[in-house]
């Protein structure tokens, strides 16, 4: 038997794990990447700041050609000089001089780099916080597709079950034992299904689109998910003290707020030292050479420097100084009320994640009994119309009741993981 060549084969989709999507989105995510150069800037900018302290030093060269010579004129006559006055200066002035700058005494820069320094500390705390958040979204399309994946099969089930009455109801109606009104009701029953399952699909795949975009892979890679939802039932077993005294000191936001809070605090010390008076270092040594012509050769250069020390002290500023130091102290301020709302605002979410866990939890085991129930149920309904015992409608209402159990069951454990997730992203855990 021929075998067909290798490019023909159906290629099979990638199919990954939880652990290899996170794996992956967080060496793809933009916002992860985004949040690593971040680092990288804030940390430079920090060098930079630094770099304050050491001398400043640069060179300088200059050339000027005169256009028009300056006049000087003598108060005092001088035999054989004329009244109007003499032409000074040479047409060719060159300098060429190397000066060096430092702070010896500078109270706000040496706080700017204390700043600078939390700056880096919260660009760490950000991208750590937008790892959290992608691990949180990846979680969140994961169970998405896990769970149209298993909405799927139960319209799959459905379907396949209307197919298969109507052929017993074909067969019972060629037996005449069956009504025409049967036989309809056993076709529109499949006529009904096939929707259902179109859009099951068609929602597998736009869950996995989603999944791919917080991945930050390419949207046309072929992908799949492993698992179902039932691999993560067994883990619905909550200890509501696990979570009644949660400890917010992980969360991310609040410790970018606390950094921020620790920011501003030397902001407004910051503001507070533009009253200190500074001391810098200058040096200069520069080379000087006047002539008329361009004959480097014969060129006179005079030397010049010096070394001095330069005291600056404020005085008055038209109040600059102290409105700063006062919208510093808002600022501040502001921030206090914000981080308290904040906290407030995440217990609230904490405590819905937990009440959410918790109602999934008895809602599984509700779902479950009734499924289970529902499954014994629709079976004896199928023997008996298969023999005549029951009716179509009857075979229909024990699979209504079958779909919605397996519905429930399902979201019982979707909504436990994605909750969970939600709590760990709010935790802090990574």
């Amino acid at each position: 038997m021929a075998v067909a060549p290798a490019d023909s084969l159906p290629q099979q989709p990638l199919v990954i794990t939880l652990e290899e999507a996170l794996k992956i989105a967080l060496s793809e995510n933009v916002s992860v990447l985004v949040a690593d150069q971040e680092i990288e800037r804030t940390k430079y900018a920090k060098r930079g700041t630094y770099a304050a302290l050491f001398p400043q030093i640069d060179a300088s060269a200059s050339y000027q050609r005169t256009i028009k010579r300056q006049m000087m004129y003598m108060d005092v006559p001088i035999p054989g000089m004329s009244s109007d006055g003499f032409e000074v200066g040479r047409w060719n002035t060159w300098n060429v001089g190397v000066t060096a700058a430092m702070p010896l005494v500078n109270a706000a820069l040496w706080k700017s780099i204390q700043i600078s320094a939390d700056d880096v500390e919260l660009a760490v705390e950000k991208a750590r916080g937008s790892r959290l958040e992608t691990v949180g979204q990846v979680k969140s399309a994961y169970y998405g597709v896990l769970l149209a994946k298993e909405l799927s099969e139960v319209y799959r089930q459905v379907y396949e079950n209307a197919v298969q009455n109507l052929e017993t109801t074909q067969q019972r109606a060629n037996a005449q034992k069956a009504s025409e009104l049967d036989l309809v009701r056993a076709k529109t029953a499949v006529a009904n299904a096939i929707p259902n399952l179109y859009d099951s699909q068609n929602t597998i795949y736009l869950t996995l689109w989603r999944l791919k975009a917080v991945m930050g892979v390419d949207l046309e890679r072929d992908l799949d998910v492993a698992g179902k939802l039932s691999d993560y039932a067994d883990a619905m077993l909550l200890d509501a003290q696990d979570y009644a005294d949660a400890d917010l000191t992980d969360n991310s936001t609040l410790k970018q707020l606390e950094i921020q809070a620790e920011q501003l605090s030397k902001t407004v010390q910051l503001q507070a030292l533009a009253y200190v008076p500074t001391l810098s270092l200058a040096y200069s040594y520069s080379l000087n050479a006047l002539q008329n012509d361009f004959d480097f050769s014969s060129y006179k250069w005079s030397p010049y420097s010096y070394v001095g020390l330069s005291l600056q002290i404020p005085i008055f500023s038209g109040g600059k100084r102290y409105y700063n130091l006062k919208q510093a102290k808002v600022r501040s301020a502001e921030l206090d009320l914000q981080r308290a709302e904040t906290e407030r605002q995440l217990r609230i979410a904490i405590r819905s994640s937990v009440n959410s866990m918790e109602t999934a939890v008895k809602t599984y085991g509700s779902a479950l009994a009734a499924q289970e129930s529902a499954q014994k149920a629709y079976d004896i309904a199928a023997k008996s119309y298969e023999v005549g015992r029951s009716t179509l409608t009857d075979l229909g209402d024990a699979q209504l009741a079958l779909v919605q159990a397996q519905l429930n069951v399902n979201q019982a454990v979707y909504s436990y993981i994605s909750a969970k997730a939600e709590l760990e992203q709010i935790l802090g855990k990574e």
